[in-house]
């Protein structure tokens, strides 16, 4: 979704440019302020950003902040535990591949017209980033087993139960309280394994789904902006909903950027606070008109 948001802003922002319009800045609340951030990344030129209700990463909004409650991770768990794709292979690509993402939007953006004509009889991907796939280590059946365990990730645990029966079971007797291991220990002591046992799947599964996340959605993990001046974070400070705690702080990501933090949480300062969002909107202008009007 960031990718295809990113590409899009592209071609918007270059069209607009074309037609004449301008100044142009971008802005958005909550996952459309995280969604404007990467856009901006990726503009070769320097453009005003708002973003609203929202930070560095996308991990801790399910991680660890409220809706980290809306996530099944008892399934989650359970896939992790079975696929082992995820923790041998999947999970040691989760670093930064050192593909500058601002040069890949410079390169889309100056050859913007010809590239979208021929999007529809060339490969989009390899069009845009130029990738070179007979240099690559990956084979047809590595994607194709990625492929295939990245559909498994959707599958309901009754197809996980039909098709891993046996590892099921040794799940099974993971979370269980009375294993048949378990049979000359005491109660509690069985107990205190399993638990032992159930608390580092938790860990793991949790460390890997922050792992993916921040690898996708990581400010950090992009190009900064141009000209962060231009930049105006408008964040609530009880905002529940997007943890910073534990986390890069934009001003460390993007010196010179602007903090400003209003009172109220997530859900209140959209309702009731988008005064101050506009105002963030004309003061980043007005710092770009400034700086750059002719």
């Amino acid at each position: 979704m960031g990718g295809a948001l990113v590409l899009e802003s592209a071609a918007l922002l270059h069209w607009l440019e074309r037609e004449g319009y301008g100044p142009l800045g971008m802005t958005g609340i909550s996952m459309g302020g995280h969604m404007a951030s990467l856009a901006v990344t990726n503009w070769p030129k320097p453009l005003p950003l708002i973003p609203c209700l929202s930070w560095s990463t996308a991990s801790a909004v399910f991680t660890t902040g409220v809706l980290s409650k809306a996530v099944n991770w008892r399934e989650l768990e359970k896939q992790y535990f079975t696929q082992t794709v995820y923790e041998e292979e999947i999970i040691q690509m989760l670093e930064y591949c050192g593909t500058d993402s601002f040069k890949m939007g410079q390169d889309f953006v100056k050859n913007f017209p010809h590239s979208v004509d021929s999007l529809e009889h060339v490969d989009v991907t390899s069009r845009m980033f130029d990738l070179d796939y007979s240099n690559k280590t990956v084979s047809k059946e590595d994607v194709h087993s990625f492929t295939t365990n990245r559909s498994t990730l959707s599958a309901s645990s009754e197809r996980l139960l039909i098709q891993d029966a046996p590892k099921m079971q040794c799940i099974n007797q993971t979370f269980s309280t009375s294993s048949n291991s378990n049979k000359n220990l005491t109660s509690e002591q069985g107990h205190r394994i399993n638990k032992r046992r159930s608390d580092t799947l938790q860990r793991e599964s949790l460390r890997f789904m922050k792992g993916v996340m921040d690898e996708c959605t990581h400010v950090a993990n992009f190009s900064v902006p141009v000209d962060p001046s231009l930049i105006i974070v408008v964040q609530a400070k009880e905002d529940a909903y997007i943890p910073r705690t534990g986390v890069r702080s934009l001003q460390e990501i993007w010196p010179g950027c602007e903090i400003r933090y209003l009172d109220g949480g997530h859900v209140s300062a959209y309702l009731f606070k988008q005064g101050l969002f506009r105002q963030a909107i004309y003061d980043a202008f007005d710092r770009f008109l400034q700086k750059y009007a002719v």
